[in-house]
């Protein structure tokens, strides 16, 4: 199941796709489910269009071949649907591509800059807090001791 971002990125995506799955006056038959589930290896984003002489809607014809298929699908405007379904294939070619990588973040110099010196603030902080930190330990030492000698007189 698609979010609805994940389903808007998909549409976008879809926008330049060639239509490469056409139904005729058959309807979805095992050949149509067949080259859906070929092309959804290969490519896991289909577009498709209803040709005018079937006897199905465009919609009917997208659920009917994502249910066969197993597949999500993204959008049905006019006669053309688009359907996806994840590829361990395509995966594995992003992978070996570098694009599944994320793209390195641009770098603001001031910002880095700026965190640089807060990071140098803070551990000059916590340095001086511990340095209070221990000579106050040490006075409560050197005042119970104090108060030990003078109990023992």
């Amino acid at each position: 199941m698609l979010t609805s971002k994940e389903r808007a990125e998909l549409r976008a995506q879809a926008n330049t796709l060639e239509t490469t799955l056409m139904v005729g006056k058959d309807g979805v038959t095992e050949a149509v489910i067949a080259e859906a589930d070929n092309q959804l290896l290969s490519r896991e984003l289909v577009k498709g269009k209803v040709l005018e002489n079937a006897m199905m809607s465009p919609r009917e014809v997208c659920d009917a071949i994502c249910e066969a298929t197993g597949a999500d699908g993204v959008s049905v405007i006019g006669t053309k649907f688009v359907i996806y379904r994840f590829s361990e294939k395509c995966q594995a070619e992003r992978n070996q591509t570098g694009r599944a990588k994320r793209k390195p973040e641009k770098v603001n110099p001031v910002r880095k800059g700026a965190q640089a010196r807060r990071q140098a603030a803070k551990k000059v902080r916590e340095q001086r807090n511990e340095y209070f930190r221990q000579q106050a330990i040490e006075k409560a030492i050197e005042k119970n001791r104090e108060r030990q000698l003078r109990e023992k007189e």
